[in-house]
């Protein structure tokens, strides 16, 4: 099992960005959370297979479609999740 913690900055707070992310990576099969930071950016840890875990990336650059994402940065890391998707 693969885990990425991603940085989301843009205008993703109040636009529905977490619960559209959990109901994507539902929708592959990862495990993880999104939250909000207090700096405006939500941060994304997801668990799963690489190849999805990519395709999720790649969905986290364009977010619902309220959503302005303007960076996207991740780096793999060891925490594993629990199982299912969370949000807060």
């Amino acid at each position: 099992m693969t885990c990425r913690r991603c940085i989301v900055s843009g205008r993703v707070q109040g636009v529905f960005y977490r619960a559209a992310t959990q109901h994507r990576a539902q929708e592959l099969g990862l495990s993880g959370y999104a939250i909000n930071l207090a700096d405006g950016s939500v941060d994304v840890l997801v668990c799963g297979e690489a190849a999805r875990i990519e395709e999720l990336v790649v969905w986290l650059w364009e977010g619902p479609p309220a959503a302005v994402v303007t960076d996207v940065i991740c780096e793999d890391v060891d925490t594993a999740a629990s199982p299912g998707f969370r949000t807060e």
